[in-house]
């Protein structure tokens, strides 16, 4: 890659935007920021931000876009960025992009693309709600797609203890793809209006969708 950029990685829970951006990272030098990661670090290291979300999330509050982008700004400043950043969990809101696009501009960093992670509902469903992880490794597993060599002993460790989200259930993965949808609706469009949205296939081999996202990186930097 020869300029920074950012790229903003846009899919529902369980479509594979952690896996993919650690892959990215590792073969661009992209550094993946996670607004939760990024709000813990900032309080952590006590950044005037990071004092300011501390106060509103002790309060029981919602820290706002306002705090978000400042501490979004000071990461971005860090030496580490110069090859550019996956954004993953912001923005969330045509008024969130609006407000980034700002600040790239200021900070002069290009955005490369918002790449959606397109995914079928139903297969999702059935993905996500089939998970399950040992008790002990954390090895991850899988009803249907990754079951343990040998029934109920981790391929791992050998623990035979497993463990579900309680959130890993059918029910509730469709309402939150069903959230998903409505709020990412209007980002989807205003990435679009800007011709800056691509879209990849997520419901495939996890390499094949790594070589689309690689050759959209590719292609947005040179």
């Amino acid at each position: 890659m020869t300029k920074t950029t950012v790229l903003i990685l846009l899919g529902p829970p369980g479509a594979g935007k952690g896996t993919q951006a650690r892959m990215l990272e590792e073969q661009f030098g992209l550094v993946q920021l996670s607004t939760g990661d990024l709000l813990r670090a900032a309080v952590a290291a006590g950044t005037d931000a990071g004092k300011q979300a501390k106060a509103v999330m002790e309060s029981g509050g919602l820290v706002s876009d306002e705090i978000v982008l400042a501490i979004l700004k000071d990461r971005m400043a860090a030496p580490d960025m110069e090859k550019g950043a996956i954004l993953d969990g912001f923005p969330r809101t045509a008024k969130q992009a609006e407000a980034l696009d700002a600040l790239l501009a200021e900070i002069g960093m290009g955005l490369g693309a918002a790449i959606s992670l397109e995914v079928d509902d139903e297969a999702m469903v059935e993905r996500v709600s089939g998970r399950y992880t040992c008790a002990n490794c954390g090895e991850g597993y899988h009803d249907l797609y990754k079951k343990p060599a040998v029934n109920g002993v981790c391929d791992k460790c050998g623990a035979t203890e497993f463990k579900r989200r309680s959130d890993d259930n059918a029910e509730t993965v469709s309402a939150r793809l069903a959230a998903y949808h409505e709020q990412t609706a209007p980002l989807i469009s205003y990435y679009e209006g800007k011709g800056a949205l691509r879209r990849v296939d997520a419901m495939g081999d996890i390499d094949r969708i790594a070589e689309d996202l690689a050759a959209i990186v590719k292609d947005v930097a040179a």
